[in-house]
């Protein structure tokens, strides 16, 4: 998740006196309006709890009046500043940082904690309502479903609720996987749009785990209704004779045979994106990005109307990050942004491991660039759980088993939302995964599959063979 603090704006507090408030947004959106001195009490509770040597330092208090300069100052400092905290493990994953965040974005968006029904899709287009509290957090909302759909317990981390726009003809945009930090209802109805859904998908990338889902029957139903629509959407790829297959399984009700068939096809249980803009092999190439099976996978129309395809596998990225800018709309000018004129320019580049000894970055701009960090992110935890021996299970249920239900956070809320204003500058550039290096994967066998993005497909003089990840 990208966290930046574009903007300040002077509000008036409840005694008629003046302060200055600073915008949170995530992901490039809005989530909450918060005081420096509700972030002086944040930081105030995480050095209280996690010890001073912990926490990443924090913008003093000034005995005077901020002078606008100083204001710029202060907002660039507190955007570092929850930058490190949600990037740091042990912080960033705290119940105090989570709530801290959940109760300012009920409190920004001034809904009161009450008894809500909120719908989740499912990917058959099925809809299940579930009766919740509007400040509910995500987990508390994936548990409800959950009980209305009879899943077990065991089975609910292999799911998640993802934040999805519907588009024409019914095309699905990803914007983000919901996290421990916001309130679903609070988020989806904050949006104001009948075209954003939550909905539940599986949240793994290694198809060994389906067999854990489909042991179950609600497991089958929800990853067969996936696999369904994956391919009905033309995520997944089918020739004739195949599909002529998967029609007889789906008449015959035969589901886990489906499913079971599905896992050979190409791009099964990929993540994919909408169309977007990469340097890759040349500068300004059209590309659709897709996620999965431990790689980026692209479809590129080269400037000569040519279409090349190929694959960026994780184990061979060195590093990546996420850049966000404020960027004028096209409207002939080249002054600053203002808050009518201006955009958020997202990039995910990425640093690839091309050859035995050369590395080179890629970038892709997209709006979708921060999902498409989260989903490498969940691809190398799944590696590295896999590599140690440890439990996919144990990964999947730890931020359930950890979770504090019905927080704080849920009571009634009487604080005014605080701010709206633009900030041109660039913003900061904020890492979003640890570097993979020759340690940390050393014995995950990398693919010489030749659809990697090095081999023939793009360039003819790029190979492989021989090369594993101990040459990282």
């Amino acid at each position: 998740m990208h966290f930046s603090i574009p903007e300040t704006e002077v509000r008036s507090g409840e005694n008629g006196s003046s302060y200055v408030a600073y915008n949170i947004h995530v992901n490039g959106v809005l989530h909450c309006r918060v005081r420096y001195s509700q972030l002086l009490g944040l930081h105030e509770q995480i050095k209280k709890e996690y010890g001073s040597n912990v926490v990443p330092t924090f913008p003093p208090k000034k005995i005077f009046t901020l002078t606008p300069a100083e204001v710029e100052q202060r907002r660039e400092q507190l955007e570092k500043y929850m930058q490190a905290v949600r990037q740091h493990p042990l912080l960033g994953a705290s119940e105090l940082f989570n709530s801290f965040l959940r109760k300012a974005q009920q409190e920004t968006q001034q809904i009161p904690t009450e008894d809500a029904a909120l719908d989740i899709c499912l990917s058959n287009g099925q809809k299940v309502t579930v009766n919740i509290l509007t400040s509910d957090q995500t987990e508390d909302v994936l548990d409800a479903a959950a009980v209305k759909l009879d899943l077990p317990d065991d089975l609910v981390g292999y799911f998640s609720l993802f934040l999805v726009r519907e588009g024409v003809e019914g095309n699905l945009t990803f914007v983000r996987k919901l996290q421990d930090f916001e309130l679903p209802y609070v988020s989806i109805t904050s949006l104001q749009s009948s075209d954003y859904h939550i909905i539940l998908r599986k949240s793994y990338w290694d198809m060994a785990y389906d067999g854990d889902v489909m042991d179950n029957r609600v497991g089958l139903n929800l990853l067969y209704a996936q696999t369904l629509s994956d391919i009905e959407r033309g995520w997944i790829l089918v020739n004739k004779d195949q599909h002529r297959q998967l029609k007889s399984l789906q008449e015959k009700g035969s589901k886990k045979e489906f499913i079971h068939l599905g896992q050979t096809l190409k791009y099964y249980g990929y993540l994919k994106f909408d169309p977007c803009i990469t340097d890759f092999p040349e500068k300004g190439c059209q590309v659709i990005v897709s996620a999965g099976n431990n790689e980026l996978n692209f479809h590129v129309k080269l400037p000569n109307e040519q279409m090349k395809e190929g694959s960026f596998k994780v184990t061979r990225m060195r590093c990546w990050r996420v850049t966000s800018s404020q960027v004028p709309i096209s409207n002939g000018t080249t002054n600053p942004c203002n808050s009518t004129k201006c955009e958020v320019k997202l990039e995910l580049a990425f640093e690839y491991l091309m050859s035995k000894d050369r590395l080179q970055w890629v970038t892709i701009t997209s709006q979708q660039a921060i999902m498409m960090s989260t989903c490498l992110q969940s691809m190398v935890d799944e590696l590295m759980v896999k590599k140690s021996g440890g439990s996919i299970k144990k990964m999947l249920r730890r931020r359930h088993n950890g979770s504090i239900h019905r927080s704080d956070s849920q009571q009634a809320v009487k604080s005014p939302p605080l701010l709206d204003s633009p900030d041109p500058s660039r913003e900061q550039i904020v890492k979003l995964s640890t570097k993979l290096n020759s340690v940390s994967l050393r014995g995950i066998s990398a693919s010489n599959s030749a659809n990697d993005i090095s081999g023939d497909d793009f360039h003819g003089n790029y190979a492989f063979e021989g090369i594993g990840d101990d040459d990282l």
